[in-house]
């Protein structure tokens, strides 16, 4: 299985279980996907945009159940990128990401 994640509040984690699709956060529904990260990316992913931020979580998610895009970012990276909504089924773990002494979201991946 090839896992990617994506790092989002709570609220927003516990919307999309009720209803069993998570559309995106903001910053998604404005690009006009879901943005992911792989493992190697994810703690870069939270520094530079999560930082300050609490009660968020990491998705797990299993890659190989969706139509994946995988296209160039942050320094010519390829990101996993979905043009659709992600099915709750889709997500294999949730992961807490409470705060370091840096304000950064602190997180182990398996």
């Amino acid at each position: 299985m090839t896992k990617i994640y994506k790092i989002l509040p709570r609220t927003e984690w516990q919307a999309a279980k009720a209803v069993g699709t998570f559309t995106g956060s903001g910053i998604d529904l404005r690009d006009g996907y879901i943005h992911f990260s792989t493992a190697s990316q994810a703690q870069e992913t939270a520094r530079l945009h999560f930082r300050g931020k609490t009660d968020l979580v990491v998705l797990e998610i299993d890659a190989t159940a969706l139509a994946l895009t995988w296209e160039p970012s942050r320094g010519g990276a390829l990101f996993p990128h979905l043009y659709a909504h992600l099915p709750v089924t889709a997500v294999t773990a949730v992961i807490d990401a409470p705060l370091d002494g840096d304000g950064v979201p602190s997180f182990t991946l398996t």
